[in-house]
């Protein structure tokens, strides 16, 4: 075995780590990879690791939770996506991999996709069910307004509530509605509202803009705060063609801040056009009742009960004589009846009763528990028995007993 030339350089395994490392950087400072997600492991300090594959290799990915807490959608296992980093060395290991701090769905866009899969979460929850929304009220007293206090939403809400109906009274909570901590400001401002009693209904809403302006109105905490308020909420959130979260689980969704205002005031010529329609069918209706009622009490008027008043009365009095005495006549047939099958049923009685042979000159013994002696051999010599004759009762102590029949 030849001997290590003096002069070479030897590299430790940390040296040479880090000397990859460096090459690595310099090479690759900022590079974007597509492939598929698999082996997905969040950690609980927030950084995000997996695997970046395709047919024939596999890199591993590491963001960082100061990247990954800006991710809109849902990262897992699967999903065909391009990553944005640097490619580096994790010394420990000796293993390159892609510290990414961007990512972004392959064919559509994060927003796109944290939208659909957020809309499917809450939908499978039953957030956006029709059985769980509430009836706007028809006339409210006071409307709360959860939207940017400099914005045209506002402007458009009170120009079109007091043109319609003076006198409404509006209450505004003043939030961000874009920008990073929006929807937590309109998640709160919701809240908020709900500590007064006197709201009747809330809308919340902007105007219109891109996806990303309108990207509040998508959020998960905004959707949860409407569907937990006790107010009915109308979602007003940018122009006719635009759908958020937020629409979906509000309780009435408003294309625009303007259409939500026309939709929660009636105009107050049209009230009172109404009230006019309603008070000329009252009156119309209550006009044909009375002349309905007046013909009623004419033809009941002219009837002969009217025009013969005494002669019905007499009648009455004759047809209730007639009724008493055919009363009178079947309560007495049936009372004697019953008296006749009564003393029927006593004569029966009186003639198997034990008194009536007494009469004929009979008597009936009974010892002393009061039980009638029916044969000699039911007492002994010293018992005390008692004999009841036709008139009293004699007590007697038997002195003997004879068993035969003989009467001698």
């Amino acid at each position: 075995m030849s001997e290590i030339n003096s002069k070479q350089k030897i590299f430790s395994v940390t040296e040479l780590t880090r000397s990859i490392r460096t090459i690595l950087e310099s090479a690759y400072p900022s590079v974007w990879v597509e492939g598929e997600i698999s082996n997905f492991s969040p950690h609980r300090s927030g950084h995000m690791y997996f695997t970046l594959k395709d047919a024939a290799s596999a890199l591993q990915v590491v963001i960082f939770s100061s990247f990954a807490q800006r991710i809109k959608f849902e990262v897992k296992d699967g999903l065909q996506v391009i990553c944005m980093g640097r490619i580096s060395v994790f010394d420990k290991r000796g293993q390159y991999q892609l510290y990414a701090e961007r990512i972004e769905p392959k064919g559509k866009g994060a927003l796109q996709l944290a939208f659909e899969q957020l809309k499917e979460k809450l939908r499978c929850e039953g957030l956006f069910d029709k059985a769980r929304k509430r009836p706007i009220p028809l006339y409210p007293k006071k409307i709360g307004v959860v939207t940017s206090p400099t914005g045209a939403a506002i402007r458009d809400i009170l120009n079109i509530v007091n043109r319609r109906f003076v006198g409404t009274h509006i209450l505004l909570c003043p939030v961000r509605v874009q920008g990073e901590g929006s929807a937590e400001e309109i998640a709160r401002g919701i809240e908020t509202m709900n500590r007064f009693s006197d709201i009747d209904v809330l809308i919340v809403g902007r105007g219109g803009g891109s996806l990303e302006d309108l990207w509040a109105f998508n959020e998960e905490i905004v959707a949860r705060a409407i569907v937990a308020s006790r107010i009915p909420v109308i979602s007003a959130v940018g122009h006719e063609v635009d759908w958020t979260i937020a629409d979906m689980a509000a309780d009435l969704r408003a294309p625009t801040p303007s259409a939500a205002a026309e939709l929660v005031v009636t105009r107050r010529d049209e009230l009172e056009e109404r009230v006019r329609l309603f008070r000329k069918r009252l009156k119309e209706a209550m006009t044909e009742f009375l002349t309905e009622r007046r013909d009623a009490l004419v033809t009941l008027k002219e009837s002969y009960a009217f025009r013969q008043p005494k002669s019905l009365v007499e009648q009455a009095a004759q047809r209730l004589d007639d009724l008493l005495k055919n009363m009178t006549r079947f309560i007495k047939a049936a009372l004697d009846k019953k008296s006749a099958c009564f003393r029927e049923i006593v004569g029966k009685l009186g003639v198997l009763s034990p008194l009536a042979i007494l009469s004929r000159g009979y008597s009936l013994t009974f010892d002393a528990e009061r039980s009638i002696i029916k044969e000699a051999g039911g007492v002994k010599r010293g018992d005390r028995i008692v004999t009841y004759l036709k008139r009293g009762a004699l007590e007697s102590v038997v002195d003997s007993v004879r068993c035969d029949d003989s009467l001698s």
